[in-house]
């Protein structure tokens, strides 16, 4: 983890051209708190208030912690973070979501065949 996430939001903050009223906007958080956490003097945010900050910033929670991904590394288009979060929180475990995926190529290909 970064040894300061403050300086990294700032950091993502200023490199989107947003204030820190439009971010707190953004993520539904107090200015003043971001204002705190950006300048250190709140060092030990919560992991929902990152989740906020991150998805405000359009950015994964991830690289707000540790800095840019490699070059390897993709980031995933917020609609596929929401699909995954709404299957994740319906309780769907991921035997069943891998079982969809095999029955949805094994229907394109069925249907291409056809």
């Amino acid at each position: 983890m970064i040894e300061d996430i403050g300086k990294q939001i700032h950091q993502l903050r200023m490199n989107k051209g947003m204030s820190l009223s439009e971010l707190a906007d953004r993520a539904e958080v107090a200015k003043s708190y971001i204002s705190n956490v950006e300048r250190g003097l709140q060092s030990n945010p919560s992991i929902q208030f990152l989740e906020k900050v991150a998805s405000a910033l359009d950015v994964t929670i991830h690289s707000l912690l540790y800095g840019n991904l490699n070059a390897d590394e993709q980031l995933l288009d917020p609609d596929w973070q929401l699909l995954l979060k709404e299957a994740m929180s319906s309780g769907i475990s991921k035997t069943q979501f891998k079982e969809f995926l095999e029955f949805q190529k094994w229907k394109k290909n069925n249907e291409t065949a056809e």
